[in-house]
């Protein structure tokens, strides 16, 4: 490999937001210039919390790959592709499964915070063993690198330890991968909590420039500023907090300052999201009205991707007597 490998994906559990924007993808558009890169639908992760909603798992995937491709990855510079394409994934959670302690799978954090939000009474082997199956997609690629959040430190953890484990057992086959931490605030949502699809605080990529427009003016701001001329408080105001995010809380000083009221900084909120969205959803809406272009740049991604993945799986069963 010239460069070093990198893997990363997202489930298609709904609609990508701001926070999946600026988290993660806008991170992914850089480093697919530095690295062979390699970014994933997760569909197969999905069904460990939407096994009842399949045909959901199925409309998500092409609008999640979708906004993939209208936040800037190119495909003539990594694969995009949907995890259920490449069977190999599936091959190797099999076997990785085999070497891999139940004690390991119950001490992940995630896990059990997922049991007790789902309220859960009885759990599947493929929530318990989702950390296996996210070993298998890194594996399975030798990768390098794995951008992360900090939530997702103890899943490369045991990643690690599991390659360890099958290394020691059958022979130096996986690199350790490295997380490649994402350096951005979490992003605040409409009420002030974080964003994200549960709370129904977020702005979508996929939403028009009038929803969201709408949607900024319904965003919670500071309830001591009752005039125009009253000095705006930035603690709470979660317009004041997404344009911090955005690094511009310069743009709230008019506000602090009693010159302008919370209407016209809305606006002014709203037009800086709008710009920056505008080109996303350009190259959005030009997929959605080709969608056999979204196919083929996926069964070109898939295609590239299961090349890597069946070399691997050749090493694997070679050294586990299994070819």
């Amino acid at each position: 490999m010239s460069k070093g490998r990198l893997l990363s994906g997202m489930q298609p559990t709904g609609m990508l937001h701001l926070g999946n924007l600026e988290g993660a993808l806008a991170n992914w558009v850089k480093l697919q210039d530095e690295y062979e890169a390699f970014f994933f639908v997760a569909n197969w992760h999905a069904l460990t919390t939407m096994l009842d909603r399949t045909e959901e798992i199925k409309r998500y995937t092409r609008a999640v790959a979708t906004d993939f491709l209208a936040a800037g990855l190119d495909p003539n510079k990594c694969a995009v592709f949907v995890q259920s394409d490449i069977k190999e994934h599936a091959e190797l959670h099999l076997l990785l499964s085999m070497a891999t302690p139940i004690g390991w799978l119950e001490r992940v954090p995630t896990f059990k915070e997922k049991q007790e939000q789902l309220h859960l009474e009885t759990v599947s082997y493929g929530l318990m063993g989702y950390p296996v199956l996210m070993s298998s997609d890194i594996l399975i690629y030798k990768a390098n690198a794995v951008p992360v959040g900090q939530d997702q430190l103890p899943h490369l953890e045991l990643t690690r330890e599991i390659g360890r484990r099958f290394n020691y057992i059958f022979g130096d086959i996986f690199p350790e991968c490295e997380g490649l931490m994402t350096e951005y605030a979490a992003m605040p949502g409409l009420d002030g909590r974080k964003m994200s699809k549960s709370y129904n605080n977020a702005i979508y990529i996929a939403d028009t420039a009038e929803e969201t427009e709408t949607k900024v003016r319904s965003m919670y701001t500071d309830p001591l500023k009752m005039r125009k001329t009253d000095p705006g408080h930035p603690a709470g105001c979660a317009v004041y907090n997404l344009l911090k995010t955005y690094g511009r809380a310069d743009m709230h000083e008019d506000c602090e300052a009693g010159r302008i009221g919370c209407v016209e900084c809305k606006k002014r909120l709203a037009a800086f999201l709008n710009d920056r969205l505008a080109p996303i959803r350009e190259r959005r809406m030009e997929l959605e009205q080709h969608p056999e272009k979204l196919d083929e740049i996926l069964a070109a991604g898939a295609e590239k991707a299961r090349k890597v993945a069946r070399a691997t799986m050749v090493e694997i069963r070679a050294a586990m007597h299994l070819d």
